[in-house]
């Protein structure tokens, strides 16, 4: 029988032998040692397994890969710097200049400039669309040349829920996989490939490290795209790779290509790997992750039915609320709760919302989000701020929008430091 969530968390991806340490090792280590170059030369031609230079691997970071892995329901994982450093690493091992594909125009702002602008740079052009279009109007926007679908399971900061069996049925329908940024939901929440996701991203920065004590990222392979079935669309992975002497990557790994060709490609040119003691904090934020999201979304949900009941709140915004537009979409990928992150606005327009925010004594003013404490910040100012008023329209950001990012403190105490605030202006 499968262990549940809860469990998951605690003892995935890591099994200590007798008189091994009970805790994941830190190997604090750039090489390791072999005893003759030929053991090591089957390292460089990937005939055998094993760790040569921490810029590739490293074994502390793949046993939280492993527990992610395992957390997800995946086949494979790896850990990355940063959540940019996934995105960009899960899009760009399968698309090379000349390649299409399609984003959500919701997802997070750094994002949104990372395939929008700089992969355009390299040649690679992203089509950004309304995720609430249906079936037949979204595939429109497909071309020959699409190598993937990208969304996040619940978009920041506007919070929408990502209809992903619909996206799954519209990418596999034109022969491409589905990339899900799960960062908000995290696995305890919702996991993506349950309902047809291939392959799944996380800032390990947010939720899943919970402190702000770590910056990193990860990518989790489904195994379940047949890439060979579309050989023509992705010869990165079904054609010889003569930087590592002809391997054909789909043959040789089966369902373990995706993440090996990411690991013996974009790591060895690109070397946006997770310190590992990054990733022994990232490990420690996983073992309490599932009690910290329930508790998460409690609070935001009181907050967020405070908010819609005082009437200096123009708008809120939180698919815990049975009055929002995605509730049923919440419901049915998201049942045990979303996130602890809502937007609202306060009455007024921008320049009140700003007033307010400055007004609050413990929330926090910050970059950060997904936090044990309460943080928030507004996008149009902050995260967002290098778009066009017309690209912050397209990605739904409201002038007046502030995300706010519930915490882990009482919540009758976020409560009234927001009535506090709000009684300032």
């Amino acid at each position: 029988m499968e262990n549940s969530i809860d469990t998951k968390c605690l003892h995935e991806g890591y099994t200590p032998g007798n008189g091994e340490p009970r805790q994941v090792p830190i190997y604090q280590s750039t090489t390791w040692k072999y005893n003759t170059s030929d053991d090591m030369g089957k390292l460089f031609d990937l005939e055998a397994s094993g760790y040569f230079y921490t810029r590739l691997q490293n074994p502390t970071n793949d046993y939280v890969a492993s527990k992610l892995c395992g957390m997800e329901g995946g086949f494979a994982g790896m850990l990355t710097s940063s959540g940019q450093a996934a995105n960009f690493f899960a899009v760009f091992n399968i698309c090379e200049a000349g390649d299409h594909f399609i984003a959500s125009s919701s997802i997070y702002g750094g994002t949104y400039n990372l395939f929008g602008v700089t992969m355009k740079k390299m040649g690679i052009e992203c089509t950004f669309v309304d995720q609430s279009l249906s079936y037949e109007e979204l595939s429109k926007y497909f071309k020959p040349n699409t190598k993937c679908v990208f969304g996040e399971t619940i978009t920041n900061p506007t919070v929408n829920v990502l209809d992903i069996e619909k996206f799954a049925k519209l990418a596999h329908d034109h022969g491409v996989p589905l990339i899900v940024d799960n960062t908000f939901a995290t696995p305890v929440n919702c996991r993506p490939i349950e309902w047809g996701c291939d392959i799944v991203t996380h800032s390990t920065t947010k939720y899943i490290d919970g402190h702000a004590s770590s910056v990193g990222g990860a990518i989790i392979d489904s195994g379940n795209f047949d890439w060979m079935a579309h050989a023509d669309k992705f010869p990165g992975l079904t054609t010889p790779d003569e930087s590592y002497h002809g391997i054909t990557y789909a043959t040789k790994f089966g369902k373990g290509a995706y993440i090996t060709k990411a690991t013996a490609q974009l790591m060895r040119d690109f070397g946006c790997i997770q310190a590992p003691q990054n990733a022994y904090y990232v490990q420690i934020g996983l073992e309490s992750l599932a009690v910290r999201m329930r508790r998460h979304c409690e609070n935001a949900l009181k907050v967020a039915k405070y908010l819609a009941s005082d009437e200096r709140i123009a708008w809120v915004k939180y698919p815990g609320l049975e009055t929002d537009d995605n509730h049923e979409l919440a419901m049915k990928y998201c049942p045990n709760g979303t996130c602890g992150v809502l937007c609202f606005g306060v009455k007024g327009g921008r320049d009140i919302s700003i007033k307010f925010m400055d007004s609050l004594k413990f929330a926090t003013i910050a970059t950060h989000v997904a936090d044990c404490k309460t943080l928030l910040l507004h996008p149009a100012s902050h995260t967002h701020r290098q778009l066009s008023d017309e690209q912050l329209a397209e990605a739904g950001i409201a002038p007046d929008l502030i995300r706010f990012s519930v915490g882990l403190e009482d919540p009758d105490d976020i409560i009234n430091d927001i009535k506090q605030a709000l009684d300032k202006i």
